[in-house]
């Protein structure tokens, strides 16, 4: 994730002025005709239309990220995430009698662990179903067998293409909790225990 303060050189309670100016100040070596590079100064673009925006700037102070300065992996574990933040919302335990963090932590590690076995699954259909294709015997003309067994082939290939890419951004997700701990409130531990 970019960070638009850092990209302008600005301190966080800059205002439209200082941002504005710090940004034609970068802008002129940065700009692609001064020899910049095209993709650093669209990225210091984006900082600047998000800062200059109040609502954008807001939404990117309170929780650091900004869609378009996002990298598409962060923007998928945010998703995972997100629902993983709405069950400790709607659970009932009292705050400080459970580890949240701990609880997400676990659940990014079982959808790993379960997408893992779902590949190698579908890894032993996908070997089944291409002994098939070399032991049947090919009718002469249309091979309408060979077609549906290879069509199927592809179909787990897919599969197993999305199913890794959706194990990137669980770990994508898991990465971002990272550094976040949680304070238990040891005492209604040990009174739940007795």
């Amino acid at each position: 994730m970019i960070d638009p303060y850092e990209m302008l050189g600005v301190a966080r309670e800059a205002d439209g002025t200082a941002i504005k100016s710090a940004y034609r100040k970068r802008a002129k070596t940065a700009h692609p005709d001064a020899g910049g590079d095209v993709d650093a100064f669209a990225k210091l673009t984006t900082s600047y239309e998000l800062l200059c925006d109040p609502l954008r700037r807001k939404v990117y102070d309170d929780t650091g990220y900004d869609p378009e300065l996002a990298d598409t992996k962060d923007l998928q574990g945010l998703v995972i995430l997100e629902t993983l933040v709405n069950e400790i919302i709607l659970d009932e335990r009292e705050p400080g009698s459970f580890d949240p963090v701990s609880a997400m932590r676990r659940k990014l590690t079982d959808k790993i662990v379960n997408a893992r076995f779902h590949i190698l699954e579908m890894e032993r259909h996908r070997a089944r179903i291409r002994n098939h294709i070399d032991r049947i015997g090919k009718k002469p003309g249309a091979d309408v067998l060979g077609r549906m067994l290879r069509s199927r082939c592809e179909t787990i290939n897919d599969a197993i293409t999305k199913a890794e890419v959706e194990i990137g951004n669980i770990e994508q997700a898991y990465g971002m909790l990272d550094g976040y701990s949680y304070e238990v409130d040891v005492l209604e531990i040990k009174s739940a225990a007795e």
